[in-house]
């Protein structure tokens, strides 16, 4: 199966002054003077944007900041008295009640339910830092930037990719889970940026015999890149990394997430495990380097996006 963004309308315009392509996405409103969470493929290099809400009020935004590598952005409209989605504080588990929003294929606003089918996934080769909420709840194309929500109409997550051998929903949706909307978007807020931690290893998860070790869990050190923060604190290639903080590194995404939520400067205590003997070493983060961006799947054409209870945004890309 394919991975999509299960949103994207690309319009090619007719013979005018400015002839552009228009992509179509929703949004969510996380404040009442005007900011607006969505994906960043959504806004992506567009020289307008304007967003219509459900009353039929329109206004033009600004980009207040983009993290590719998460797929999220903020745009703010000048605007106050708006009614923000509040986000759930409690954790989600495998089997509550998913309702999604927006507008598939452009029949108009719609609901659609499931149930959360797993938390957690990575390795699609969507975004650098992959956490996807799984859902059963129908996705189509047009649903990307859209909220997921609980039966209390909380936000969950961000609805972004399904997979799909046909480009329609097959019960496979995944949603950016509300802990990394919201780092992402106070970070852009306050500093049009994401700084997120770095060590500098390679790593995988272990995949040792359990009945030879004290644990079954832990992330192998594959490489530590020169002058690195790892190098610094005397990490080592075929260490074992067992916990950061106390928590539990049980595969190689968890590190990862775990590092990059932290800022720069951040010390951690990793418990790691060398030549069959337990160490402790401290390491300092730095920022995170600049990296290549991933390619982008591929993307449907021919799809709007809605949404109750949320923004339309239309994003025009001139042409050069």
């Amino acid at each position: 199966m394919i991975p999509y963004c299960a949103d994207f309308f690309e319009y090619h315009g007719g013979p005018s002054q400015e002839q552009g392509n228009t992509n179509l996405g929703s949004g969510v409103i996380v404040s009442e003077d005007g900011y607006i969470v969505t994906n960043a493929h959504v806004i992506e290099k567009a020289d307008e944007i304007t967003v219509a809400f459900n009353d039929g009020r329109k206004s033009r935004a600004r980009i207040i900041g983009t993290d590719p590598d998460s797929d999220l952005a903020v745009i703010k409209v000048d605007m106050t008295g708006l009614t923000p989605l509040g986000f759930r504080e409690d954790p989600i588990r495998v089997g509550d009640l998913a309702l999604a929003i927006g507008n598939p294929f452009g029949v108009g606003q719609t609901v659609t339910q499931g149930i959360i089918s797993a938390t957690g996934r990575t390795g699609l080769g969507v975004n650098k830092f992959e956490d996807f909420i799984q859902t059963d709840a129908a996705i189509n194309p047009g649903n990307s930037g859209g909220a997921l929500v609980d039966a209390h109409g909380e936000l969950v997550g961000i609805n972004t990719v399904i997979f799909s051998r046909s480009g329609g929903s097959m019960g496979i949706g995944f949603a950016i889970p509300t802990a990394l909307v919201e780092q992402v978007m106070n970070a852009l807020i306050k500093d049009g940026r994401v700084s997120r931690g770095w060590l500098g290893i390679e790593i995988q998860s272990q995949l040792r015999d359990p009945t030879q070790l004290e644990t079954s869990t832990g992330v192998e050190v594959l490489n530590v890149i020169d002058n690195s923060p790892a190098a610094k604190s005397g990490l080592r290639v075929g260490d074992i990394v067992l916990t950061i903080d106390d928590v539990e590194m049980t595969d190689a995404n968890t590190l990862i997430q775990y590092v990059a939520r932290k800022p720069p400067n951040t010390e951690l205590d990793a418990q790691i495990l060398r030549q069959g003997k337990n160490a402790q070493v401290k390491i300092t983060l730095e920022e995170r380097p600049a990296q290549e961006p991933l390619e982008r799947p591929v993307l449907l054409q021919n799809e709007s996006m809605g949404g109750m209870e949320q923004p339309n945004i239309q994003a025009m890309k001139k042409r050069q």
